[in-house]
């Protein structure tokens, strides 16, 4: 299949998407892989641009299809990785010095959080690769938590593969229409992200309204 440049004319040519195009163009599929490495680790670059437009340079013949899935893959790997890094770097005791200093926060929050996710580690880091905004940040606790670099690898992997795959060969099949897949996912992710608003807003209300209540409670008993 010949190779048809993808800042052609008809292709992506601005924003995100021509910064991607122009990866591909240049590197092929280490260019894909090093865009979805940085889409981990800026949760703003958005992999519902970057994955369906790697499919489209597949089908046009920039890169085979195989290539396409395998960098992307070990990108999104790799981008995890960093995160994960970080949070062990972290640590557990750096995180409670810093949360105890935090208004509206209990430490028991924190250690509910983390029986939650001592529980729950290995499903949250299988399904959370294939959610928006939690793609990138479930890295983080699982480095926290010291999660088993193996099997944090293994769920990272199976997890990526899975969500790359999708957005991949939807873009492979839709061929010129590829950024119809950014309209639908971004949907997705536009309520996850109004679902994480909500709750914390509702979090903050309970805590303000907590702390109101035990100032109340507490000038009642002075004299």
């Amino acid at each position: 299949m010949t190779h048809i440049p993808l800042a052609a004319p008809q292709g992506p040519a601005d924003g995100v998407a021509g910064w991607a195009a122009d990866l591909v163009d240049t590197m092929g599929g280490p260019g894909a892989g090093l865009a979805i490495a940085l889409e981990n680790l800026f949760p703003p670059l958005p992999s519902e641009v970057i994955l369906p437009l790697t499919g489209f340079a597949a089908g046009r013949g920039a890169i085979g299809l195989l290539s396409a899935l395998l960098w992307t893959t070990l990108g999104s790997v790799v981008g995890a990785l960093a995160l994960y890094g970080i949070g062990a770097l972290i640590g557990r005791d750096r995180i409670y010095a810093l949360w105890h200093r935090l208004p509206l926060v209990k430490t028991s929050d924190l250690e509910r959080t983390e029986a939650w996710f001592a529980a729950h580690g290995t499903k949250a880091v299988l399904l959370g690769r294939m959610v928006p905004i939690f793609r990138s940040l479930i890295s983080i606790p699982a480095g926290l938590e010291q999660m088993r670099l193996p099997v944090f690898l293994a769920l990272t992997t199976l997890g990526s593969l899975l969500w790359n795959s999708a957005l991949v060969l939807a873009g492979y099949w839709l061929g010129e229409q590829w950024d119809l897949v950014e309209g639908y996912v971004g949907i997705l992710s536009k309520a996850v992200a109004g679902l994480v608003v909500l709750t914390v807003a509702v979090w903050l209300a309970v805590r303000v309204r907590e702390g109101r209540r035990a100032r109340y409670a507490k000038h009642r008993r002075e004299p």
